[in-house]
């Protein structure tokens, strides 16, 4: 009997030292996660270049003060490939309708292409990241939702519509081009009218957006020898990037073949691949009409995420963050230390992936 006592005595014990430990652990101060400041009103009147380059892409261009000119155009296998890309300072790509078709934006402020197209209706996401850029926001219809409808009809932000259903009538300023597959296809613009009609608009044409800093490039020598990125979008949208030490770009690969600007034949290749993860769901007045949580004033009730950032053939992690009480908030892109990254000087491509959506990258060897 009296062994039997020792042995649930010493039980006990055991059980109040492995409490105690218990607690201890628990209790014990955790590290503290850096914060990431996101108060917008830091630092956002001073540029973050000299005034000798572009305010997105970081080059030296005669238009580089020049305020951007940001067009909306399909993902549409049978409008490939697209006019204008290779001209442009940045590129948006994301779904339009959840996880499935895609549509870009292009956004130009050194580049003056001869023709932009196809060009395809607006997206209430894409004109929240382009007042987020202080861009003038050029379309060609716009989605059925009322409420914008109602946001392009205020006339609140500076928009170009070339089908004259919602904003300011464009028409005079497009042109259905010819020898395309299907109609859809066939809107274009040549750049230099789109110029032109955003100065009789009474449009400001000068930049007041702060940009994006930029970085000097490794040099060749401090550069992988490769390296593979695939955006998984659902097929045909899906996306890969081979890095390319020679140039420090990205050559990019839409559903297994190579992209090309229908302009000039010049394979696409950013500098910079930056992959946003936000969640997006299709809204309830529409079934072909989805909502990506960005940061819109309109729809979100979330405005920040995980970021992936591809540059100098590597890959960084980090977050984004667009605060949602305004439209022309700018869209911050944070290192994994919360300061604001810094670009290689080139074309900047964001692509916005949902979560569930595959992103493979595989290092060089």
């Amino acid at each position: 009997m009296e062994k039997k006592s020792k042995i649930i005595i010493a039980i006990i014990a055991i059980i109040i030292i492995a409490a105690g430990a218990f607690l201890l652990i628990k209790n014990k101060k955790q590290p503290e996660k850096k914060q990431i400041n996101i108060n917008q009103k830091i630092d956002t009147t001073t540029p973050k270049n000299s005034e000798e380059v572009s305010y997105l892409s970081g080059l030296p261009c005669e238009n580089r003060k020049r305020r951007a000119v940001a067009v909306m155009q399909p993902a549409d296998v049978s409008a490939r490939p697209a006019s204008g890309f290779s001209d442009a300072d940045m590129v948006f790509e994301m779904p339009v309708i959840t996880a499935s078709i895609t549509r870009l934006m292009g956004v130009y402020v050194c580049g003056d292409p001869e023709d932009v197209g196809s060009m395809r209706s607006a997206r209430h996401d894409f004109l929240n990241l382009a007042e987020g850029l202080d861009a003038i926001f050029v379309h060609w219809g716009r989605s059925d939702i009322e409420k914008f409808k109602e946001v392009l009809n205020s006339k609140i932000y500076d928009d170009m519509n070339c089908n004259n259903d919602a904003g300011r009538s464009a028409e005079q300023y497009c042109y259905r081009k010819t020898g395309m597959a299907r109609g859809v296809d066939t809107g274009y613009a040549k750049f230099a009218k789109l110029l032109e009609g955003a100065k009789n608009f009474g449009f400001n044409m000068e930049n007041k957006f702060v940009g994006y800093a930029h970085k000097e490039e490794a040099p060749l020598d401090q550069r992988p020898t490769g390296g593979h990125l695939r955006v998984a979008f659902a097929k045909p949208y899906d996306v890969e990037y081979d890095y390319d030490k020679g140039t420090n770009s990205w050559l990019r690969t839409w559903a297994d073949v190579a992209d090309t600007d229908r302009n000039n034949n010049k394979r696409l290749a950013p500098k910079n691949v930056v992959v946003l993860m936000a969640k997006s769901d299709q809204l309830i007045d529409g079934e072909q009409y989805n909502n990506v949580q960005l940061g819109d004033p309109w729809f979100d009730t979330s405005d920040s995420g995980e970021a992936f950032y591809y540059m100098n053939g590597k890959q960084e992690t980090g977050t984004w963050k667009k605060d949602k009480s305004d439209a022309k908030n700018k869209l911050f892109f944070y290192d994994a230390s919360g300061q604001e990254v810094q670009f290689v000087p080139g074309q900047i491509w964001v692509e916005i992936l949902e979560p569930g959506q595959a992103l493979k990258w595989v290092p060089a060897a």
